[in-house]
């Protein structure tokens, strides 16, 4: 009976020396940063609040930063700030990979962990990227274009130059649409940044008839697919194809009004919240050498891309999507 009582109490005082351990693993002054450009809009709201979820669970400190609109010179000097701060680690979307990749390789030169989400510099030292899968995401919309068409018509893109997620995506519907030589895309629209030139560009191609008629609408980022339908539907149009990108309320609310003919949806929150566990897991167990290709390395302790996911939303699902919304803004 006695040697029962000892070694209940040996198992007690493992169990509450391996609880005091987890509880000591974290600290309030370990810092992790999320830094993005666009922190306005929905999408990056959503992130957010799955980076700050994380962090909770751990008791750790997050800091969201960045600028309201597409800025990548203002999102380089947050990230030189957060830096020169020598947080536990960094988790950004890359706005411009020639901007952003210098500084990514400094802040790995100077042990700060770094991953990438939902936009990626693949050619810097940060440590993998977890999002979308740019290219197959394209192709699943491309394939959506044909379906809506018929395999012919003029199409036309809304996008931002040199941001590598969109134009991955963008590769992934000119690889599609590439085998339907009777879809033409007839224009590129640099947006710059400010959805309104998605707006004001679209009310000037709804005005082309005969063979410059313009059959389908094609928003590459999260903000455009509102103001290009807003444009449509001013316009009093009925034969125009709008594909958007998000679940941005606005979106959705489009989709089920019918102006917008569907969206790809992809998972920001969990990208953020994955992310911030990882950056967690490398601080308290950083590798030998952080600044080391772990792509050319076959025993690598990380993978080089984390898929989150994506999917097509239209009239046929998108209730779930509007009630998913409507619980997760609770």
């Amino acid at each position: 009976m006695k040697a029962l009582k000892t070694f209940a109490l040996a198992v007690l005082a493992l169990a509450v020396a391996f609880t005091a351990g987890c509880g000591n693993r974290h600290s309030t002054k370990e810092v992790y940063y999320l830094i993005t450009v666009n922190t306005a809009l929905p999408y990056w709201q959503t992130a957010a609040v799955g980076f700050n979820k994380a962090a909770a669970l751990y008791k750790v400190k997050a800091r969201v930063v960045g600028p309201e609109g597409y800025d990548p010179q203002a999102e380089l000097a947050e990230l030189q700030k957060a830096i020169a701060a020598k947080p536990a680690g960094i988790l950004i979307s890359v706005a411009d990979a020639s901007v952003l990749q210098p500084e990514i390789d400094a802040a790995i030169n100077a042990g700060i962990p770094v991953i990438t989400m939902d936009s990626d510099a693949a050619g810097s030292r940060r440590l993998y990227f977890i999002g979308t899968n740019n290219l197959e995401a394209g192709r699943l919309g491309g394939h959506r274009v044909i379906e809506r068409l018929g395999g012919k018509g003029n199409v036309v893109f809304f996008t931002i130059p040199g941001q590598p997620n969109l134009e991955e995506r963008l590769k992934g519907f000119k690889d599609v649409l590439a085998t339907r030589p009777d879809i033409k895309i007839a224009e590129t629209v640099d947006i710059k940044g400010d959805v309104r030139d998605a707006f004001d560009r679209t009310l000037l191609l709804l005005a082309q008839t005969g063979p410059k008629k313009i059959d389908a609408f094609i928003c590459l980022d999260s903000a455009s697919g509102k103001m290009v339908s807003d444009a449509v539907k001013r316009t009093n149009v009925k034969d125009r194809l709008v594909l958007a990108w998000d679940v941005n309320q606005d979106t959705l609310d489009g989709i089920k009004g019918g102006t917008i003919e569907a969206t790809i949806a992809q998972k920001p929150y969990a990208m953020a919240y994955v992310g911030m566990k990882a950056l967690d897991e490398i601080f308290h167990n950083p590798p030998a050498k952080l600044n080391k290709d772990y792509t050319a390395d076959s025993f690598a302790p990380y993978p080089v891309f984390i898929d989150t996911g994506t999917s097509l939303v239209d009239k046929s699902n998108v209730d779930l999507y509007l009630a998913s919304e409507a619980e997760g803004r609770k």
